[in-house]
């Protein structure tokens, strides 16, 4: 079955960089868009990132531009989300998540299949 695993999250001072990971079994990835997810308490679920299945096309919220990079490699099965300049509104669970939509801005909307487990990003002030 397809299994989307995320890891590098934690607890940084604003300002603080992490870097996501996002490990991928049981489909094809390199032929699939892929994206990134957050949810905060009391917030609805947000789409961060995407990223076309070639690595050639990314899509970012406009409150994570210059701040966010989505990169995949291919090769490893796995996608990143580098996240620099932490602030603490960026606090929240993130998940990875594919589908079969190609389109990056659909995906972002939410048009996914298939979710990680997420982890937990907490930026203190």
């Amino acid at each position: 079955q397809v299994q989307l695993v995320e890891s590098g999250g934690g607890l940084v001072q604003a300002g603080g960089s992490l870097r996501l990971s996002c490990t991928v079994s049981g489909l094809t990835f390199d032929n699939y868009a892929m994206g990134w997810f957050r949810h905060a308490p009391g917030k609805e679920r947000e789409g961060v990132s995407c990223i076309s299945w070639t690595g050639y096309s990314t899509y970012y919220t406009d409150s994570v531009k210059g701040r966010f990079t989505i990169s995949r490699d291919n090769a490893k099965n796995t996608l990143y989300l580098q996240m620099n300049s932490l602030k603490p509104e960026d606090t929240a669970m993130y998940y990875c998540a594919t589908g079969y939509i190609a389109a990056i801005s659909n995906m972002c909307k939410g048009n996914v299949n298939y979710w990680g487990q997420g982890t937990q990003v907490t930026v203190s002030s």
